[in-house]
Order: structure tokens, then sequence, then C-alpha cells
């Protein structure tokens, strides 16, 4: 029989299994698709960046929920050990800015393809199309699984590792949250999560597709900024997206509806320095409409939607600027209102927040408290980081300390 059997076949799922094998036990991946990595496949834009050159609490700096509960798992497979894995699996990697690291080729598909014959390799058996029903559970003890044509596969060990429910077009739809109930653990709320964010505001809509690069973004607390970084941000048909907005929409509370944000357009300047390259301005070009200042401020739609929220007629004479105007228009540049309306679903979502509570997890092997043999790995969990690598490497992580356990907890009956 199969003693170890890995429940999808993604990032987790396919280092779970590699791992597995490679610990001597007989593996059994089922992938419900197709093919496998279907998530890795269009992560990076089509490259995956797999991982990130940040180490220790710099890597955890960037995992807003439950950074303590990876310190096995990285122990097991840290960043380093992932790039020397999967170049001795035949894959040479880069390293580009912020750390984020990519195959060489800029081809996702070579990532899957690389741990999909080391796995073969390693003596790993692989079936697709191959949809599990529900655990298989008698007397409160895991016996294996139950497929979706109601045979059963008998094993010691099983590893769920089916994602979350962003992207639900890649086959993650929530079954790994259903297997937990099943066994009885619980679930923290789930939402999507590095997605964009629609706004209440309508100007944006107009300018979709306009990106602004070194702009700063910021969420007012009460105390202190909820998020408050610079970076590229991109205008859409329902409000901001790109990378400082996905970021935000990882940071922000469960109830985010109303949260006020500030688009400060020239943060490399502060009100007085930038008050004082508009005096020039003025002076340069005194004989000019407002129209022609602006557009030399912000691209030109941008530019007149930054007049109207000042109050200014783009036809006002650059002369004819007062004081107080000016001082509107600085205000507005530094911090141009948006307001949260929501975030955007699970289809355009990177990754899913929440997941299986951490607290129902052992973190030194990936399994269950309550169900002995039982494991989770990847996006299943209630761990989640921002952009950059950072999720991929947790999925790896996560998989290879659950496939690594599980291979043990087989040893371990005999």
């Amino acid at each position: 029989m199969s003693r170890v059997i890995v429940v999808g076949g993604g990032a987790a799922g396919l280092m779970a299994a590699l791992f597995a094998a490679r610990q001597g036990a007989q593996v059994q991946l089922l992938e419900q698709n197709e093919k496998l990595g279907k998530k890795i496949y269009i992560t990076g834009k089509g490259r995956c960046n797999l991982t990130n050159t940040a180490s220790g609490e710099a890597f955890l700096a960037n995992v807003p929920r439950n950074p303590r509960f990876l310190y096995s798992a990285l122990g097991c497979l840290d960043n380093q050990g992932l790039m020397a894995l999967m170049e001795s699996l035949g894959l040479p990697l880069k390293e580009e800015r912020g750390g984020r690291v990519f195959p060489q080729s800029d081809h996702a598909s070579d990532v899957t393809r690389a741990l999909e014959n080391g796995l073969r390799r390693a003596g790993g058996q692989i079936a697709l199309n191959a949809r599990v029903a529900e655990l298989w559970l008698q007397e409160e003890q895991l016996r294996g699984v139950v497929m979706e044509d109601g045979a059963r596969l008998p094993a010691q060990a099983v590893v769920v590792a089916t994602g979350g429910l962003s992207y639900p077009s890649t086959g993650s739809t929530g079954d790994g949250y259903a297997f937990a109930r099943q066994a009885g653990l619980e679930i923290a709320s789930t939402r999507p999560c590095l997605v964009g964010i629609e706004t209440e505001e309508d100007w944006p809509f107009g300018l979709s597709g306009l990106t602004l690069k070194n702009v700063g973004l910021c969420a007012p607390g009460k105390k202190k900024p909820l998020f408050h970084q610079q970076g590229e941000l991109l205008l859409t048909h329902f409000g901001i997206s790109g990378p400082l907005a996905l970021t935000l929409s990882s940071l922000l509370p469960q109830d985010c509806h109303g949260q006020p944000l500030l688009l400060d357009l020239k943060p490399a300047l502060t009100p007085e320095t930038l008050d004082a390259r508009l005096v020039r301005d003025c002076q340069a070009m005194s004989r000019k409409r407002l129209a022609t200042l602006a557009e030399g401020l912000a691209p030109h739609n941008l530019a007149m939607v930054l007049l109207k929220l000042a109050g200014l007629s783009p036809e006002l004479p650059v002369n004819a600027l007062t004081r107080g105007q000016r001082t509107g228009l600085v205000q507005t540049l530094k911090g141009v209102p948006l307001t949260v309306k929501g975030l955007r679903g699970y289809q355009e979502a990177v990754i899913t927040r929440g997941g299986v509570s951490v607290r129902q997890i052992n973190a030194s092997t990936m399994e269950a408290k309550a169900v002995k043999g039982l494991f989770f790995a990847g996006e299943v969990l209630d761990v989640d980081a921002l952009t950059g690598g950072f999720n991929l490497q947790i999925a790896f992580s996560t998989g290879a300390l659950a496939g690594k356990s599980a291979a043990q907890a087989c040893r371990t009956e005999e």
C-alpha cells in the first residue's frame, strides 16, 4: 500500500512528496487537475519567484501572521537549502532586485518539472485527475483517503497540501479546509489576500492602467500608521493595485471598509521643498495656464484630477495662483485622499489569508495534534507572507517538513 499519500500537486505537495520519498517511504501524490503545479505556473507572471534571499529575522519580518510557527519548517528547508536543492535538480537560478529568486530560464514550468523529475527518481508515484472526496477516518484513526469514485486508498500518513481559495481555476477550492473540519480542526477565518483594493472614489477608474512609480501610500491608524511604504502603484477600473496595494491588502484589518488612505505623489520632497519648486515653476510659467504647470508634476489625466481635487481650474493663469491655492496644491500632491471600499475577490488574490489554525498543528512536524498521521502544509495553513517569494518559500518549507515527518511517522509504526 502507499504508506504516505500527499493530496495536492502544488509547491507544498510536490516538496512533501519529494522529501517523504527521499526518506524511503512509499509515496503517492494525488492531484485533481490534469497536470501538476497549475498555480506555480502563474506565479511571478509566469516566471515563478520561488523564494527570497532574505534570511532569519529579515525573512520573518515579511510574515505578518504566525511567523514563529515557521521556525522548524525553515530549519528543515530554508531559502539557501531550497536554492541548493533546485540547483541539484538541474534548475539554474538567478537573483533579482529585492532578493527575489527566479529560474534562469524565466519559465515557471521548469520549477514544476524539476520537482516532478526529482520525485519520480526518488520512487514517488503520481496520479493526475485524482480527486480526494474526504479523509478515511475509522474510530477517530486515520486510515487513508476516500476518492471521488468511492475507492479507499489506505495510508499510514496523509499530507494535505491542497492550497487555499485563491485562483480557484487552478484547483484551490477549499478542499483542505473540509478535510481539516472532518478531523475536528479549527479553521481561522479566510479572506482574499495580496489583492487589489476597491476605492470609494471613482477618479482612479478613468485612469485605469496608469502605473505610478516611486509614490508613497499611507493607511493612517489611531496611534501610528497601519501601513506607510514607498513603491509602485497601479490605478485600475476598481481602484488601486500593484505592489503597494497588494502589500497593504495583507495588513488591513478584517473590516477595512471606510479605511482612509493617503497617496503621496512626491514622497522624496518635503512640503516645504515641493512648495519652493512650485514657486520656481510659477515664475518660469507665469503666462501659462495652470494645466501646463500641473502636467509637469503628473501625467496629463492625473494632473487634471489633482487640480480638481485641489479645487483649481486648469484654465487659471499661473500668475493668478494665490499662496493659499499653491499650498492647497502642495497638500493634494502630498496626500491624495482615497477610501477603501473593499478587497477584490479570490479570483484575483495571490494567496488566501486564514486557514487551518496553527494552534491545532505541531510546528515541529506539521502533524495535526488531534489526529496521528495527518499532516498539513502550504497555503491551507493560517500562515501568509508579503510579496517577493516568501509565500512559495513557506509552501516549500512546510511541505518539506510535513513530508519528512510523515515518512518518519510511518517508520515509527513499523
